[in-house]
């Protein structure tokens, strides 16, 4: 006869995943790792993601996704001042006022944020957040523990790493030494490798059977351009720079969303094989068809080419936070920086004129570089700290003292407290 079991079932673990879409790296790795998660506990971790611009910040930050394409874009200089005016370890005056103030904005929304979604873990891919979200838990009783997972490969800003944080999880080497710069505690940081979904790693298969099965010539160099999801970038002079010099390759273009790129990709005349994509699902088999790959200095594409040993030519990279990326490939010789479609082309050429093993060396350098168990390193710190339980965190009673000189630092007198009558 069957008799139920007194062993209880196992809770199921809440991970709640911070995040935005400004720039698509973020988002990439937070769903990289809940597949990892997914795949390896099952139905034991229940995952959610927050965009938390969008959804819990007041205006005019909850734009900020539309906003950060145009700004990095088309206000260059503003973005790479304000960038390393706040990258630094002692913060003036005013941005430590300012970053206070924003604070104060996000207060409301970030108590509705812990209040509607509830877990076990806190992890953020993002590098706003971190502060503003621990300024927010830090003045409850008990919080959940906070992992920073850090999605920018080398260059990693200040706001980055704060020192209440249980764990900081970073891509390399120079991010832990930034940590340790900044005053991070060196059992805080671990080097994992940037994530990358785990669908990737095994959808890699030989070249001779990608090029076959994506019907591309088996024998000609191929040469692949992607400005990410969104097709960004100067895709369209890149690759007429190319085309004018009537290289023995094959060019593939991958446009992503930008129907006004694809169009007018497929109306130029090429002087070689040309495959021309809109938005794709399949870039592993692209990238292990191909030989050679131009593209920004985005981290999660620099890291998926590494993962398929493609030498790579960068072509442009976002100011401050995308430079240390630009170094830190050239410093492994895998591959090179050369900005604008000249130089690209230019490059090209080169390469394609060198003797087969100088690419092929390359291609083992970049591989060299390539982290693929990344993603599962994080899943399971992730799911060894969802089974710790929440943070005390007693509350201190601010002095009077204290408080007075605050408010004396922004030119506000208070009056001072008598001890009449005792």
């Amino acid at each position: 006869m069957y008799e139920p079991s007194n062993t209880p079932a196992p809770a199921v673990k809440r991970i709640l995943f911070l995040f935005s879409d400004t720039g698509g790296g973020h988002r990439a790795a937070a769903e990289a790792i809940i597949a990892a998660l997914r795949q390896r506990y099952g139905a034991a971790v229940q995952c959610e993601m927050v965009d938390v611009f969008r959804d819990y910040a007041p205006s005019p930050f909850k734009y900020a996704p539309e906003v950060y394409p145009v700004w990095v874009n088309r206000g260059r200089l503003m973005w790479t001042l304000s960038y390393h005016m706040s990258n630094r370890r002692g913060q003036p005056a005013a941005m430590t006022f300012m970053v206070r103030s924003i604070w104060r904005k996000f207060r409301r929304g970030l108590s509705r944020l812990f209040e509607d979604h509830p877990s076990d873990l806190i992890v953020s891919v993002h590098p706003l957040f971190n502060s503003l979200a621990m300024a927010s838990l830090r003045r409850l009783p008990q919080r959940p523990p906070f992992i920073t997972v850090v999605t920018d490969l080398v260059s990693t800003h200040a706001f980055w790493y704060n020192r209440h944080v249980e764990r900081i999880l970073v891509p390399t080497q120079p991010a832990v030494d930034r940590g340790l710069k900044l005053g991070i505690n060196p059992d805080r940081l671990r080097v994992t490798g940037l994530p990358v979904h785990p669908d990737f790693a095994n959808s890699l298969i030989g070249k001779a059977e990608a090029r076959e099965k994506l019907a591309w010539d088996a024998q000609l160099p191929a040469i692949l351009l992607v400005g990410g999801g969104a097709g960004m970038g100067p895709l369209f002079r890149i690759a007429r720079r190319i085309n004018a010099l009537a290289l023995p390759c094959q060019l593939v273009i991958v446009a992503g969303r930008n129907e006004k790129l694809k169009s007018k990709l497929d109306k130029v005349k090429w002087n070689q094989p040309t495959q021309i994509y809109g938005f794709v699902t399949n870039m592993p088999e692209l990238m292990a068809a191909s030989d050679i790959l131009v593209t920004k200095a985005g981290p999660g594409t620099i890291s998926e080419a590494c993962m398929a040993g493609l030498p790579l030519i960068i072509s442009d990279h976002i100011p401050g936070q995308e430079y240390g990326n630009v170094k830190y490939i050239i410093a492994h010789k895998a591959g090179v920086y050369a900005r604008g479609p000249r130089r690209v082309a230019r490059v090209i050429n080169k390469w394609l004129h060198e003797p087969a093993d100088r690419l092929k060396e390359r291609g083992e350098n970049a591989k060299k570089l390539a982290m693929p168990n990344a993603v599962w390193d994080i899943a399971d710190e992730l799911w060894q700290w969802c089974q710790k339980p929440p943070v005390d965190q007693p509350q201190k009673q601010r002095s009077e003292t204290v408080t007075r000189r605050r408010f004396r630092r922004f030119g506000i007198r208070t009056p001072r407290r008598t001890t009449q009558g005792k």
